[in-house]
């Protein structure tokens, strides 16, 4: 397993698998074990995927300052991986929060970045406004779904502020395209592999401003790829194309009868849209 050091000193590790052009993902959660983005639904016959293990999770050290844990923080980690890995101008992918980091680094590393696939991605760092209501329309189109009625009730607790405990795991079905035993397992796995400590600092005061991060990424060189599931109320098709018009050069992909995880609602059509978007002739470098 590769290793390198962070700007700070920690110990970071990443997980090289695939063929093909080197595609660096960076991993959601917020702060979580890259191991469940596995090999991106086959990504890895066109693609050699680069995963990061975010400081303090999966294989990576634990800082010694956790306040380094803060998303724009993470950014010097990231152009740390970049230079580990010899390349001037890489492609980059970021699933859910990790998107939140992909576009920091975007923003603040514009020449870097030759395509951007932000899959799912969290509205955090650009400021949009998922409502209510865009999380309960997506979540009707379940409704035939045998566990449909409880989990709605959940979410409708969940999005008008009055939600028990209980309510946050009853809404899980929703966030993939069949609820099924691999969809629990997988969801199970997912609760062990999350730094919650790491989570919680994610977000805090500073990370994010929204403003100056639009006004770079209007800007930036960047071939851009948003992809979007169609059930899923995590990210909602309404706002996924409202984030892919931030940018002057994207394309909006929304995955029929794909959650939160497209790819493995998905694997077929999932790939067909990386390989597609991957074959596109990123901008020249600025200034060359």
């Amino acid at each position: 397993m590769p290793a390198f050091s962070a700007p700070d000193g920690t110990t970071l590790a990443y997980h090289v698998m695939g063929e093909g052009p080197p595609l660096v993902c960076l991993p959601g959660g917020p702060m979580q074990d890259s191991v469940y983005l596995g090999d991106l639904g086959g990504l890895t016959a066109h693609r050699t995927l680069i995963r990061l293990d975010l400081r303090g999770t999966g294989r990576s050290a634990v800082p010694s300052d956790t306040a380094s844990y803060r998303c724009d923080r993470l950014v010097g980690d990231v152009e740390a991986l970049r230079a580990e890995l010899g390349l001037e101008r890489m492609d980059l992918l970021g699933h859910s929060a990790g998107a939140n980091l992909a576009v920091l680094y975007a923003a603040r590393h514009p020449r870097r970045v030759g395509r951007l696939a932000l899959v799912t991605p969290s509205v955090f760092a650009v400021g949009l406004d998922i409502t209510a209501e865009d999380r309960l329309e997506t979540a009707r189109l379940r409704r035939d779904e045998p566990w449909f009625a409880p989990a709605y009730a959940s979410l409708e607790a969940i999005t008008s502020g009055r939600a028990a405990p209980t309510d946050w795991e009853a809404v899980a079905p929703f966030w993939f395209g069949r609820w099924d035993e691999e969809a629990r397992a997988f969801r199970a796995a997912e609760q062990e592999q999350r730094n919650g400590e790491a989570a919680a600092l994610y977000a805090s005061e500073g990370a994010f401003d929204p403003g100056a991060t639009r006004a770079a990424l209007a800007a930036s060189p960047s071939s851009v790829l948003v992809v979007a599931g169609e059930y899923d109320i995590a990210a909602p098709v309404r706002v996924m194309k409202e984030y892919a018009g931030l940018f002057r050069r994207a394309e909006l992909v929304v995955l029929s009868g794909a959650g939160h995880f497209p790819w493995r609602d998905g694997a077929r059509a999932f790939v067909t849209a990386l390989t597609g978007f991957s074959a596109q002739v990123p901008d020249p470098l600025p200034g060359t």
